[in-house]
């Protein structure tokens, strides 16, 4: 699992360097001030989540279910939350954009709040 953490949190930071560098040089021609900062606020936190995985594998003393759990609601949160935002960004040139895009973006935020929330109580149920 630690190895899985590890790889998702290196690729999921790659892609948001990539991500980043495209909004920051390509896009910047095509989107709207408003659109550039939408974008880049699903990099943003596509960035806080591939360090977030980096730091969960660190963790020693977590079940391995507990892992997979955080896991899972952190990739998931990811890929509905900035994935989202990254479509509403760019709507005006993407084929994939649908209005039901924008119910994705809160159950990604409501997932990657259940991760956090996940390590939250599992570090405090932990004795000193």
């Amino acid at each position: 699992m630690k190895r899985k953490l590890v790889l998702t949190g290196a690729f999921i930071g790659m892609l948001a360097i990539i991500l980043g560098a495209f909004g920051a040089h390509l896009l910047k021609k095509y989107l709207s001030v408003d659109q550039l900062n939408t974008f880049e606020v699903g990099v943003r936190y596509q960035m806080y989540h591939a360090l977030f995985l980096l730091f969960l594998a660190t963790q020693k003393d977590f079940a391995e279910k507990t892992l997979k759990t955080i896991y899972n609601f952190i990739v998931a949160g990811v890929v509905l939350f900035s994935g989202s935002i990254y479509l509403v960004a760019t709507k005006d040139y993407t084929l994939f954009y649908s209005k039901i895009i924008v119910f994705a973006t809160p159950i990604g935020g409501f997932l990657l709040i259940i991760g956090w929330a996940l390590l939250f109580f599992t570090i405090l149920k932990r004795k000193s």
